[in-house]
C-alpha cells in the first residue's frame, strides 16, 4: 500500500511546474512510483524514501538528467521533483507503455513470445546497453525487475535508471540484483562497472531464451540450504556453466532443469558458442566477456536464421554450420519430430536470411552504411496474385535493384516491382548483392 505520497496531491517539478499524483503503480527497496499528470500528460514519478533520498542521489540524478539518456528505449530521469508538504524528492520519468511485459512474465509462462520476438529484443537489449556504455555509464543492475519488452514485437523499454553512474564513479551501494551479479562483485572483490553490466547482460539473454539461470544444475539441485553462503559458493567462489564442455560436474538436472535442456538444442552453435564464452572464459575473466556488439550479432543472425515447419508450424533456427556437418540434411523440427524442409535462402554477403511467407528485409540488409537499422522494411516476400505457388521479393526501397536471372538476363526492379524468388537469381540492391538459393 503506497505511504509516502497521497493521491490527488501535488508535488512541483524542477521546472516550476505542477504534477498531480494520480494512481500508485508499485514500490521497491528504494521508493515508490506513482502515475502522474504534468501539464495535461500523463507521467511516472519515482518518490525516495526518507533514507534514500540522500544528497549523493539528488547530485547522481541531476548528472544523469543533465546527460540524456543513450536512446529513447530508456525511461531516463527528466526532472526532479519536490513537496512543500513531504520531505525528501523524487523524479520524473515517461511512463511505461501497457504493451510492455515483464521478463518474469516470461519465466511465468504468462506470455509466450516467438523465437522471432526474443531475438529481436535480444538485439535491441544489446543495441540498448552498448549505447548506455559508450556514454562511459555503467547501469550496475542489469535484471528482470528492470527490462521490459512488448511480447508481440520484441521492443524493449528499461527503467530504473536512477542508479546509473558513470564508470568507475559509481557511490550509490547498489551492487546488483542476486543471480545477476558477477562473481567478482559476490565476491566483494569488485564494484559493478561495464565489465560487471557484462555479465549481468549475459544471464539476462541467457534467461531470456532458456527460461533458466546459466549456474543452476547438479550444484543447486544438491544443495539443502540456500542461505548467503550457498549463494555466494554457487555464484561467486565456485561458479561453473551448466553446459560447460571441459566439466559436466554441474550438468542440468533431468526433472528439475528440464526448461535448459529442452531449449539448449534448439539453437544454432554460433548462438551456444557466445553462452559457452561468456560463462566458462567470461567467468573468471572479466575482460574476455561478450562484447554487447557481439551479442547484437548474434541475435540479428538469429532473427534471419528462423524458418517454419511445413508440417506443424513451429519456428526452428537453420543452423548452416550444423547442415554442413549433416550433409545437407535440416534435420527434426524440434515440436513435431518429422523433417523440415528448408525454403529459400538469400544469400547477402556473409548474411542468410531465410525467406519464409513472412519475410522482410531492411536497411541493415541491403545497405552497408545502416547496419542494425530495422525502421522499416525495405523488401517483404509476397505471394503472386494469380498463382499462389509463386512467390516474389517486393521492392520497397526508395532505390532500383538490378535482377539477374539465371540465364543471364538482366532487369530492373523498380520500387513497387518484384523479383521472382528462384534458385541463382541475383539481386544487385544498390550496396550489396544477393544471390537465392534452394
Amino acid at each position: 500500500m503506497h505511504q509516502l505520497l497521497q493521491l490527488r496531491s501535488m508535488v512541483q517539478s524542477a521546472s516550476g511546474h505542477p504534477c498531480t499524483i494520480e494512481t500508485f503503480l508499485g514500490g521497491g527497496g528504494q521508493g515508490e512510483v506513482y502515475r502522474a499528470m504534468l501539464d495535461g500528460k500523463p507521467i511516472a514519478l519515482k518518490w525516495y524514501f526518507p533514507e534514500q533520498a540522500t544528497p549523493t542521489q539528488r547530485q547522481n540524478l541531476e548528472t544523469l538528467i543533465g546527460k540524456g539518456p543513450p536512446n529513447t528505449q530508456f525511461l531516463w530521469p527528466v526532472e526532479l521533483a519536490t513537496a512543500a508538504d513531504t520531505t525528501g524528492f523524487g523524479y520524473l520519468m515517461p511512463l511505461r507503455e501497457p504493451r510492455y511485459k515483464s521478463i518474469v512474465d516470461l519465466m511465468k509462462r504468462r506470455i509466450e513470445p516467438s523465437f522471432r520476438t526474443l531475438a529481436t529484443a535480444g538485439l535491441q537489449l544489446a543495441q540498448a546497453f552498448l549505447e548506455l556504455h559508450a556514454k562511459g555509464l555503467c547501469y550496475r543492475d542489469i535484471s528482470f525487475g528492470n527490462v521490459f519488452f512488448d511480447p508481440d514485437t520484441g521492443d524493449i523499454q528499461v527503467c530504473d535508471n536512477d542508479n546509473v553512474s558513470i564508470d568507475g564513479q559509481g557511490n550509490s551501494g547498489v551492487l546488483g540484483t542476486p543471480r545477476f551479479i558477477a562473481p567478482e562483485v559476490v565476491r566483494g572483490e569488485a564494484v559493478p562497472s561495464t565489465e560487471t553490466d557484462l555479465f549481468s547482460l549475459s544471464v539476462l539473454l541467457f534467461y531470456l531464451f532458456h527460461i533458466h539461470h546459466p549456474l543452476e544444475g547438479q550444484r543447486e539441485a544438491a544443495i539443502k540450504c540456500f542461505d548467503l553462503p550457498a549463494m555466494t559458493q554457487l555464484y561467486g567462489t565456485d561458479p561453473l556453466f551448466i553446459f560447460d564442455p571441459a566439466d559436466t560436474t554441474n550438468q542440468p538436472v533431468p526433472g528439475v532443469h528440464d526448461n535448459a535442456l529442452a531449449y539448449w538444442p534448439l539453437y544454432p552453435q554460433s548462438l551456444r558458442d557466445l553462452f559457452i564464452k561468456a560463462f566458462t572464459i567470461g567467468l573468471h575473466d572479466p575482460h574476455q566477456r561478450v562484447r554487447e556488439s557481439q551479442w547484437r550479432g548474434a541475435m540479428m543472425q538469429l532473427r534471419d536464421a528462423m524458418l517454419y515447419c511445413g508440417h506443424c508450424g513451429e519456428e526452428n533456427c537453420y543452423d548452416g554450420d550444423a547442415l554442413r556437418i549433416s550433409g545437407g540434411q535440416p534435420g527434426l523440427c524440434w515440436s513435431c519430430q518429422k523433417p523440415l524442409i528448408l525454403p529459400f535462402r538469400l544469400r547477402l554477403e556473409r548474411q542468410v536470411v531465410m525467406l519464409n511467407h513472412d519475410t522482410q528485409l531492411f536497411p541493415h540488409h541491403l545497405d552497408r552504411q545502416r547496419c542494425y537499422d530495422l525502421s522499416q522494411p525495405w523488401a517483404a516476400m509476397q505471394r503472386h496474385p494469380q498463382n499462389p505457388n509463386v512467390w516474389g521479393l517486393k521492392n520497397q526501397s526508395p532505390a532500383k535493384w538490378v535482377m539477374t536471372a539465371p540465364d543471364g538476363t538482366i532487369r530492373d526492379v523498380e520500387p513497387g516491382r518484384s523479383v521472382s524468388v528462384a534458385v541463382g537469381v541475383k539481386v544487385n540492391f544498390g550496396s550489396v548483392e544477393g544471390e537465392i538459393r534452394g
